[in-house]
């Protein structure tokens, strides 16, 4: 490989192991870099760009779990034979929040034994204060009527601008559907599809079970498909059957795996020679502590088959039920024509607080530092398990999210020990597809636990663990 001199600035506030994975990943899309070319070794690039190793292996290691490269033993690192070109288009000049919103016309609950235990540093009232002000001080007179089926058009046009800024999805504000929680929009989904006749769902096993509940409940034949280290098995998909599949690509419910570009390609080729849907749930790909968050599958797509799911409930407060979805431009309009069937279930006043929170750029920065508290709050987890688990936890570190799967060696049935766990204030719920008689699989939902009470609400929760037992 010859040399490979990167224009880095040192000066820019940008990373220089994102700023040397932007540079590579644009170049392997515009085919400056062609498929099995190989690339430097870490040191070589590093020298010759005076840098670090370490900041170019991370780049590379981003590069590697994303798909667009991969590492042949003793040879060395290349570019991914399965890459395709990428069309990502600029959205449109933004306009501002006065054009949408026209100006006429808990305290927490600490403590052992309390539910509603969680981190008061998690979220910052404040700035949500300050925005609901100039609800009530500015846009009080929007209040009096009924919100949007569709939702607020301020909110979803912030919607819009953030997801292709953050997650490179490519939507329009008349593309995105708002609704009280991912399970009421997945509902609506339903009648959706069986408007066009795709009436069979595919979902990934072990998977996220109230989304899969809510299609077998609305008459779809469920094909359950096995996920491995690459995400859901796409061989065992349903072929010359119209059917969605909901798979989580960018992290992987319980499992953590990342599905690879070329992957991501393969399954988005399989809804469009099978004249199918891909529900995309992204549910928390953002909270991700290790490199940067990978892009989603919905910009991959030219084809119109990727139907995109979102949430606000684990970024910004529990009490807030606020989630979208992103629908292909050719079932917009048939949202539309049955949208009259429908009334909004997300109130009025939050979604035009949240709009507000995400012009001003509270939101952007909330994640930022979610990520770095939810990323010490996992390591402790994780150490807290290790240390006093006495043998009978163990933790699975997915790197992301805001729950750890923990394996509790234990006979007793998974229901009463996330009792158990209610009862000391900690949040799990058992992972059925991977429990047996003699383990059983949880997720703990550690981000709402202070980092202090950690360690005596796991000592305290094995303790009740065996006296249970005995």
């Amino acid at each position: 490989m010859k040399s490979l001199i990167l224009n880095l600035d040192n000066s820019s506030e940008q990373n220089l192991y994102v700023q040397i994975y932007n540079l590579l990943k644009n170049d392997i899309l515009s085919g400056s870099l062609e498929k099995g070319t190989k690339l430097p070794s870490l040191r070589k690039l590093a020298k010759e760009n005076d840098i670090s190793v370490t900041t170019v292996e991370t780049a590379y290691t981003q590069l590697l779990v994303e798909g667009y490269i991969e590492s042949r033993p003793k040879s060395g690192y290349y570019v991914s034979e399965t890459i395709q070109a990428a069309d990502a288009k600029e959205p449109e000049e933004p306009i501002t929040l006065e054009d949408l919103l026209p100006t006429e016309g808990v305290q927490s609950k600490k403590g052992i034994g309390k539910e509603m235990i969680y981190d008061e540093e998690s979220f910052e009232f404040s700035k949500w204060k300050k925005c609901m002000n100039r609800v009530f001080n500015e846009y009080s007179h929007l209040l009096q009527t009924e919100a949007d089926v569709k939702g607020e058009p301020a909110l979803r046009y912030e919607i819009c601008k953030y997801l292709y800024q953050s997650r490179g999805v490519k939507c329009t504000p008349e593309q995105v559907v708002i609704g009280a929680g991912s399970q009421q929009l997945a509902l609506q989904l339903t009648r959706i599809l069986r408007e066009i006749g795709v009436d069979n769902a595919a979902t990934e096993t072990p998977g996220y079970g109230p989304i899969r509940d809510i299609f077998k409940e609305a008459g779809f034949p469920i094909t359950e498909v096995e996920v491995g280290p690459n995400g859901i098995e796409l061989e065992k998909l349903p072929t010359n059957l119209r059917s969605i599949v909901y798979v989580n690509p960018s992290n992987q419910f319980p499992s953590g795996a990342v599905m690879p570009i070329g992957r991501r390609y393969d399954l988005i080729k399989w809804a469009k020679d099978n004249d199918s849907y891909i529900l995309e749930d992204d549910y928390d790909s953002e909270l991700r502590y290790f490199g940067k968050p990978i892009p989603a599958m919905q910009g991959l797509d030219n084809s119109g088959k990727v139907i995109y799911l979102g949430s606000f409930s684990s970024t910004l407060f529990a009490s807030i039920k606020i989630s979208y979805m992103v629908l292909p431009q050719g079932l917009v309009n048939i949202f539309e024509k049955m949208a009259h069937k429908y009334s909004q279930t997300c109130s009025k006043a939050e979604q035009i607080c949240l709009a507000l929170y995400m012009e001003e750029g509270f939101y952007y920065r909330h994640i930022k530092k979610l990520r770095r508290m939810y990323a010490s709050k996992l390591e402790t987890t994780i150490k807290m398990v290790q240390d006093n688990g006495a043998g009978r936890l163990e933790a699975i570190d997915s790197r992301s999210g805001i729950a750890v799967m923990l394996k509790v060696r234990s006979k007793l049935q998974p229901d009463i020990i996330c009792k158990l766990a209610k009862d000391l204030g900690l949040t799990m719920y058992p992972v059925d597809d991977l429990c047996d008689e003699e383990t059983k699989v949880v997720n703990f939902y550690f981000y709402r636990v202070p980092e202090s009470l950690l360690k005596l609400l796991i000592k305290m929760f094995v303790q009740n663990l065996k006296k249970l037992e005995r």
